[in-house]
Parts: C-alpha cells; structure tokens; sequence
C-alpha cells in the first residue's frame, strides 16, 4: 500500500492524503507499481471514448489524461528535446537542467502532443475510419468500437508505464536529482513482476470486452511503451550518460504516442 500511495504520488496529480516519506522509498522498490498507476490513468480516461462524437471522444480523452497526469512527464520531454538538439557532448546536461524552452523541446512536445491527438481520434473513429464507428469482426457497432479504443487506451497507458519502470530497472542515473533517486534501486529481476503485473491488469479486460480478433491491437499498444523505452535507453547512454527524470517523462509521452498508434494499426490489419 504505501509504494502504491507513493507511485500515485510521483505519477500522477491525484491527490493522496497522509503522504509520508515511507511511501516514496516504498515505491522506489516496487516498479511494479508503474503499470497499476497506468492501469488507473488508462481507464480513467479512456471513458471518454464513450462519447458519441470522435472528437467529443479525443478532446476528452487528453483533458481527462492531462488533469490525471499533470505536465510534468511532458516537460521532461521538452528538457530532453531540447538537449539532444545541441551538438556538443559537454553542454547537453547543463541544456537538460535549463528550464528555458528551446526549439528543440519545442519540436518533440509538439509533434509527440500531435501524435497522441491523431492516435486517439484514430482510435475514436475505428479502423474504417467512420465517425460513427469502425468495424470490429464485420460488426459497425459504434459502443463495441467504444470499448476496444477503451481497452487500447489502457493497454497503452499501461504499457508506458511498465516502459518508464524498464528504465528504473535497466538504467543507470546520469546525475543526482529525480532520476537518481528512482534509477539503480532495483535490478533487472524486478521486470518479472512489472511483467506479470502488465499482462494480468490488461488481459482481464481485453478478453472481457473485446472480440478475439482484435486483441493483437491491445497486445501491440501494450508492448509498444517498453519497446520505445528500451530504444531510449539505448539512445541515452550516449547522449546523456545515463537515465534521468526528463528521461523517464520522456518515455511515458513517447510511449503512449506510439503504443496508441501501433494499437491503431494492428486493429486495423487484425
């Protein structure tokens, strides 16, 4: 209870009464609290999908994701745009540390905020691209179009988190601060349970709500955070040195972006 109280705390703008500094080293030892927090924020809003209008539906949807999440994670995108922009080696940590927005952060935010807007309208509309419902299994029921954008939410969400605990798990910190303090507490064992946790928190939806055929797209929005999340590490470690908490936003905005899109396509094969 208390690394979930803290993940909640670190994760999320949700408000937690009775914090304590416990929770906060609890959570620094349970990675596995990062998919749980997804699952919350994924389903949260991903009720907004249950508007009649793909638009409605979209717009909700990211009011809803950014009331929950703050802008926080996004931030640290823009911090991490911004460095890896500059050519020189040696002022890319002093570029991450500057709160002043450049173009390259300007760049990442808004085509990764873009990407996320065209993922959900694409998920709202459903794979034939109709306002009033995609096909799912030769079926145009728009409330069965709800539900699988509903469960693709949540698996992307999901996934986006397990990517920022791969990172916890996997990383090395490249100075003190925010980073520092998640990064190198836990090792690689501990994916077991992110692992578990993932699957076991989108599986008994998916297979509840949506149709056999379309369950490759939640699997795709699922696998497709740590995925961007182990490129990003692979990537950082020569640019930055190591993992840091711009870093970790970075990872849950550009997860979610393609895990939404990856759903899109999968259902739209499957």
């Amino acid at each position: 209870m208390l690394a979930l109280r803290g993940a909640f705390t670190f994760l999320t703008r949700v408000p937690v009464p009775g914090a304590d500094p416990a929770d906060w080293h609890a959570f620094r030892r349970s990675p596995w609290t990062f998919p749980v927090v997804g699952t919350v924020v994924g389903a949260v809003a991903g009720l907004a999908f249950l508007a009649p209008s793909p638009w409605t539906a979209t717009a909700g949807y990211l009011v809803a994701l950014y009331l929950l999440t703050g802008v926080t994670h996004a931030d640290g995108l823009a911090d991490l745009g911004d460095a890896v922009a500059v050519h020189d080696p040696d002022r890319r940590l002093s570029v991450l540390k500057d709160a002043d927005l450049g173009v390259g952060g300007a760049l990442a935010l808004g085509v990764t905020l873009l990407a996320t807007t065209l993922g959900a309208l694409a998920l709202a509309t459903g794979p034939a691209g109709d306002a009033g419902g995609g096909v799912v299994d030769g079926s145009t029921d728009g409330a069965l179009v709800g539900s699988v954008a509903i469960v693709v939410v949540l698996a992307a969400e999901v996934g986006a988190k397990a990517g920022m605990a791969l990172l916890a798990c996997l990383g090395t910190p490249t100075h003190e601060g925010l980073g520092s303090a998640v990064v190198g507490e836990v090792g690689p064992r501990s994916l077991v349970a992110v692992a578990a946790v993932s699957v076991a928190v989108v599986s008994v939806p998916a297979l509840l709500a949506v149709p056999s055929g379309v369950l490759p797209a939640v699997a795709a929005a699922l696998l497709a955070g740590p995925a961007v999340s182990l490129l990003l590490l692979v990537r950082v470690r020569p640019w930055l040195g190591g993992v840091s908490g711009d870093v970790f936003g970075a990872a849950n905005e550009l997860g979610r972006a393609v895990a939404l899109h990856a759903g899109v396509i999968a259902w739209a094969i499957a």
